[in-house]
């Protein structure tokens, strides 16, 4: 098996060193690494504002046959740096872990033996979660909007994976600014598997990915990827148009019986705020599709490379802005 480990890296001057050390250590050893004959590490520096694109360089310098730094332009965000890596990955399987050491590299090769010929993709999933309460509940959030979206087995789903590096090919035209490999990975494969890592708790720095963005994630998801919110605004047309129908009926029968000799400034009012909520309410998700379909349109690109150390400097033809 030849391998491309793939890590995105923001503010990560700290540990990105140590995360490759023990890559280079753990994959180099042939009974440590399984049946990796080959590999290589592709460090996307996904806009920094530290010194992690300088550190980078250096670890490429100092093991050009093994690792590759890719630097973007600005940052792009976690998936779409992804991306970026695992286009240029040379090699038939694609690892993806994080640069804080929470993903321990001595893992790898279980996640390697669960890659059978019935399986594309498997997820590490630890065994015990290393986020707080909120950062948890937040994860689990992002989850349930994966499956909304159509992902398969969305509980296990885990930014440190394993899967062939030919699944790619079902989203080589993607362009868009709002990605997540987790649903493109949906769109090649069902074959998916899971197993239990151990991961370690964070010694350096916070995480990137607060409770806010999360959330925010969570909606791009679901407004990016799935219809759930044009359906559940068809579903409110209808209840709204119900309660109307009901309404109007409870109207006319106390003005044929006498009880209401003047139009009844309570139901009227309440009637146009029950209403007016339900079209701000749908204008609103329309008019967050509308939003999504104008970025689209406008051909923003995924990533843009400022340099790949792997082409002499140069980005790679077709991935550039």
């Amino acid at each position: 098996m030849h391998v491309s480990v793939v890590i995105p890296c923001y503010r990560s001057q700290d540990t990105i060193g140590p995360v490759v050390s023990d890559l280079l250590s753990q994959l180099g050893t042939p009974t440590t690494a399984g049946a990796v004959e080959d590999f290589e590490v592709l460090l996307v520096v996904d806009g920094s504002p530290d010194s992690t694109a300088r550190v980078a360089r250096e670890i490429a310098r100092a093991h050009p046959d093994r690792v590759r730094t890719i630097e973007l332009r600005r940052n792009y965000g976690q998936h779409n740096a992804l991306l970026a890596g695992i286009r240029r990955a040379r090699f038939d399987t694609v690892v993806t872990m994080d640069d804080d050491q929470q993903h321990r590299a001595d893992q790898i090769g279980a996640l390697l033996s669960r890659l059978t010929d019935d399986v594309d993709l498997v997820y590490g999933v630890a065994a015990e979660e290393e986020h707080g309460v909120l950062r948890s509940a937040a994860s689990r959030l992002v989850k349930r909007t994966l499956a909304l979206a159509g992902v398969p087995r969305a509980d296990d789903v885990s930014a440190f994976r394993a899967f062939r590096t030919s699944l790619r090919d079902a989203f080589t035209d993607l362009h868009d600014p709002y990605s997540s490999l987790d649903v493109l990975l949906s769109w090649a494969t069902t074959s998916i598997d899971r197993v239990v890592v151990r991961m370690d708790q964070r010694e350096i720095g916070s995480s990137s990915y607060t409770l806010r963005s999360l959330v925010r994630h969570a909606l791009n998801m679901v407004t990016g990827y799935s219809n759930v919110p044009l359906r559940l605004v068809a579903w409110l047309g209808w209840f709204c148009a119900g309660l109307g129908v009901l309404l109007g009926a409870v109207v006319v029968w106390k003005f044929a019986t006498g009880e209401t000799t003047v139009a009844g400034f309570t139901t009227i009012a309440a009637m146009v705020a029950l209403f007016s909520g339900a079209q701000m309410l749908s204008l609103g998700v329309i008019g967050e599709y509308l939003g999504r379909l104008h970025t689209r349109s406008m051909g923003k690109p995924t990533y843009a490379v400022r340099r790949d150390s792997g082409l002499g400097g140069e980005p790679a033809p077709g991935h550039e802005a």
